[in-house]
């Protein structure tokens, strides 16, 4: 596990991750920052620290999580998008960043 710092909307996340889930967190491969929304949603237990930009607070532990809504639907060809949500900070309720889940059709 390495300790990375992932770039949302509202703030930032400093997380645990796998060396998959840091390759995926790049955007663009030859630049060093990291992305929240390039991951699909982070398990709570990995998040070590946030920050919010709204009320410009670091807090120790993870963002609060906001499902948006579970739509199951075909978003492209063999893919659905199952799980919309936020990160938001405990304070102020602020996004910190958004996650999206997908699933293969045939899964």
């Amino acid at each position: 596990m390495t300790e990375i710092q992932l770039a949302g909307s509202g703030g930032w996340v400093n997380a645990d991750l796998n060396d998959e889930q840091v390759t995926k967190s790049k955007l663009v491969p030859n630049i060093e920052k990291h992305f929240l929304s390039s991951l699909e949603k982070l398990d709570t237990a990995k998040m070590l620290k946030y920050f919010c930009k709204q009320c410009d607070s670091e807090f120790e532990g993870p963002t609060q999580l906001q499902i948006e809504e579970q739509p199951n639907e075909v978003v492209a060809d063999g893919l659905i998008l199952i799980e919309r949500g936020q990160y938001t900070c405990h304070k102020c309720n602020s996004i910190i960043g958004e996650y999206r889940v997908f699933q293969k059709k045939d899964e």
